[in-house]
This record gives structure tokens, C-alpha cells and sequence, in this order.
């Protein structure tokens, strides 16, 4: 069963997202499980678990003698998992991060409030900071929930239709193709009729062009990393 450890100040911003649908379905049967660490439990002096940054500044930063408590509850299989630090300057998480982390036993992440927390328990735990975008967020509880749907989706037997995957954007280095259902024309707006024709080629080639110029228009910095890995292959 595959696990997500979360340290937080507010644990009860969860489930949030992952309480509902799919996501909830797959943790009542057992295919993964949420471990939620207050860190408001382990106060390092005087009730408190933060203090002002060294050097000055705005903010209060956690301190890492509450942060080694709480990690001390973890078993030691659960130690050695990759560790993440959700950080706005960090590297930006990819589709192909969530394949690899839904295929560990489990990950460990911390949400940072406030100023954030004191470096050396980065260093020290050797965490990787991650970012879900180029925008800010008052804590890292928002993206830990991104993560683990992103996560849990991937896992076997979560989506009805594993092959739908296969499909999503990102997956392959490219978009997603446009979507239809019924009725045929909505509002003067018809339904491609290659989709229509019941010609499975002939809807899979539409489907792939339509991917590949979503692509090259609204990300060309996915569709240089296609068209180079497309290369590589002859």
C-alpha cells in the first residue's frame, strides 16, 4: 500500500481533494493511506515550534528541533523515504516525477507556513524542494494534496481504465487532443466528424495532430523536448 507521510501546522486542511471521488474510493480500499504529523505537538521550547529568523526579518521560521521530533515518529523503513519541501524556489514537479514517486512505497513531505523553515532541516534530511508553479501559496498543504492525487491516479486499479493514461497531457511530451460527447452540434458547434465515422486510424491520426499542434501552439518548450526525443528514434 502505497503511503504519503504529511507534516503540517494544519493538518485539518485535510482531506480536502483527497477525500472525495476516486481518490477516496482508492484509500477505503486500502491501496493507499494518509499519515498526517502535527507539528504543533512537538514544541521545541516553550510551546512554541517557531521563532524569528537569525539576521532579522519578517516572519517566523520553523525550528528545527520540532521538525527532528516529529520525523522521529516515522518507523525507519519510512525514514529513508525521498523527502520533498514544498518551496516556491524550488524545481517545478513534472508528470514524469508523480510516475516515479507513485512507484516508491511511499513519500514523506513537509508543508512550510509563514516564513518557512529553518534550512539545515532541508539539509539535513536532504530534501528536495519542489514547486507546483511559478506563483505562491501560504503554505505547502494545497500542493502536498496536488501531489498525492497525482499520485494515487497512478497507482494500479485506481482508474477504472488504466489505458485512459496512456492519453493524459504530459504523459508523452505532448497535450492532451479536445474532448466531445453528446449531441453532435451544441449550440451551432458540431462534433468533428472524423469522430463521428466509426474509422479508429483515422480518429487516432486526428487525435495525435490535434495534440501536436496544441503543443507546438501553447507549449513549445514540451514540443522541442517531443520533437528531440521523436529524433532520437532514427
Amino acid at each position: 500500500m502505497w503511503q504519503a507521510n504529511v507534516f503540517s501546522i494544519f493538518p485539518d486542511a485535510f482531506p480536502g481533494n483527497l477525500g472525495v471521488s476516486v481518490v477516496k474510493k482508492a484509500q477505503d480500499q486500502k491501496k493507499w493511506s494518509l499519515n498526517l504529523i502535527d507539528l504543533k505537538k512537538f514544541p521545541a521550547k516553550c510551546d512554541r515550534i517557531d521563532s524569528i529568523p537569525h539576521g532579522g526579518g519578517a516572519g517566523m521560521i520553523l525550528s528545527p528541533v520540532t521538525f527532528e521530533m516529529a520525523f522521529s515518529t516515522l518507523s525507519e523503513n519510512e525514514k529513508s523515504w525521498k523527502k520533498i519541501y514544498f518551496s516556491p524556489r524550488g524545481r517545478q514537479m513534472k508528470q514524469s516525477d508523480l510516475c516515479e514517486l507513485s512507484g516508491l512505497p511511499g513519500v514523506t513531505m513537509l508543508c512550510g507556513r509563514y516564513e518557512g523553515v529553518d534550512q539545515r532541516i532541508i539539509d539535513f534530511y536532504e530534501m528536495e524542494e519542489i514547486s507546483i508553479g511559478d506563483f505562491v501559496l501560504l503554505g505547502g498543504e494545497a500542493a502536498a494534496m496536488a501531489i498525492i492525487e497525482g499520485c494515487v491516479r497512478l497507482l494500479p486499479g485506481v482508474i477504472g481504465n488504466d489505458a485512459s493514461i496512456g492519453d493524459d497531457s504530459f504523459q508523452n511530451h505532448l497535450l492532451e487532443y479536445d474532448q466531445y460527447t453528446k449531441p453532435a452540434v451544441f449550440n451551432g458547434l458540431p462534433v468533428p466528424e472524423v469522430l463521428l465515422s466509426g474509422n479508429h486510424r483515422n480518429i487516432s491520426e486526428f487525435r495525435m495532430n490535434q495534440s501536436k499542434k496544441l503543443t507546438s501552439e501553447r507549449r513549445p518548450d514540451m514540443w522541442a523536448a517531443y520533437i528531440d526525443k521523436f529524433l532520437k528514434l532514427f
